[in-house]
């Protein structure tokens, strides 16, 4: 299981911050709809063996995935109880702390893990993602390093390291590691898609390539098809950049970023204005506070003459965002114009 990043990232935020620490634990978990099949089948055999430290550690597991971090603490405890021994026990203390935001706790419990087996690559590889998190790239650079010793060729190891490299601005480590990370797994989707966003950035054609196969990965992933569309947006290929937007749109028919898109290309590169319009109204109604779908639609509105409503649209984009230079630009524009106008 690759954990963590780059979709976990947003999970770290929202755990290690929410404070929603509770001290209330259960010794045996709350049974009926709430449990998993898979979860009722482990609590039987824990009746049956209830010195089998091993259950409770795979039941605080499945506990984990449903959403339960104070039953599953309660278990890992039972394990941890039975055996103070084994490193996985402490892998699985740790993502229990981070569900429940107690970064501090996460750390330790790794540590221990650590101290435990010197060779326990996933304690090792979560402390460098707890560090990337908190953006401390020397401890990444150390963590990734002792993954490597016990596991040359370990992807993980690499694409954390990869995206330390991307954080710190230094784009040709980074995909050098991205590289070394899908040579090792011909799999790893989510280093081709770093690979393709780099590459996009630079306006490099094998952008597509890497982009192609984490489609081929992942036929339906809209993060794929939007910064391959993004690669083509940028090297002016707007037919098939538009023709990956309406994909992603017969995926997700309320995805605001698709649909900014083609109203960015109406209205800076087709000047169809009309158009642009429509698409950025759409963009508005997928999200109504985004201020960026404002102006563009305003400014398309202006392009036509249609100043009214060009203003209205500049109005609400600074009512989002009180002093955003480009609606106050727009202000200015529509302020001159009918100045002249009276003159």
């Amino acid at each position: 299981m690759r954990s963590l990043l780059p979709g976990f990232m947003l999970i770290w935020v929202l755990y290690l911050f929410a404070a929603c620490q509770s001290g209330h634990q259960l010794d045996e978990p709350p049974a009926g709809d709430t449990l998993s099949h898979a979860t009722d089948s482990l609590s039987a055999l824990i009746r049956l063996e209830p010195d089998n430290a091993d259950l409770y550690w795979k039941r605080a597991g499945l506990l984990l995935d449903e959403n339960q971090p104070d039953a599953a603490l309660s278990d890992i405890n039972r394990a941890i109880g039975i055996n103070s021994g084994n490193a996985r026990y402490y892998v699985r203390l740790s993502d229990i702390y981070l569900m429940k935001g107690m970064a501090k706790q996460c750390r330790e419990a790794l540590e221990k893990a650590i101290s435990l087996d010197n060779n326990e690559t996933e304690a090792y590889l979560k402390l460098a993602e707890l560090s990337l998190y908190f953006r401390d790239y020397e401890r990444v650079r150390l963590y990734t390093d002792e993954v490597l010793r016990i596991e040359k060729g370990n992807a993980r190891a690499y694409f954390i390291k990869g995206f330390a490299d991307k954080e710190k601005g230094d784009t040709a480590a980074a995909i050098r590691n991205f590289r070394f990370a899908v040579d090792a797994d011909q799999q790893y989707y989510e280093a081709y898609i770093q690979l393709g966003i780099l590459f996009t950035l630079s306006g490099n054609k094998l952008a597509v390539d890497y982009l192609n196969s984490a489609l081929n990965l992942k036929p339906q992933s809209i993060e794929a098809m939007y910064n391959l569309g993004m690669y083509y947006q940028e090297s002016g290929d707007y037919n098939k950049a538009m023709e990956l937007y309406h994909r992603i749109l017969q995926i997700d028919s309320r995805y605001k970023f698709a649909y900014f898109n083609l109203g960015y290309i109406h209205l800076f590169y087709l000047r169809v204005y009309r158009e642009g319009v429509r698409y950025f109204t759409q963009a508005i109604e997928a999200d109504p506070q985004y201020v960026e779908a404002y102006y563009n639609r305003g400014y398309c509105r202006e392009l036509m003459g249609d100043l009214l409503n060009a203003r209205q649209d500049y109005h609400q984009a600074l009512t989002l965002r009180p002093a955003y230079p480009l609606a106050l630009e727009g202000m200015k524009r529509l302020d001159q114009m009918e100045r002249a106008g009276k003159h």
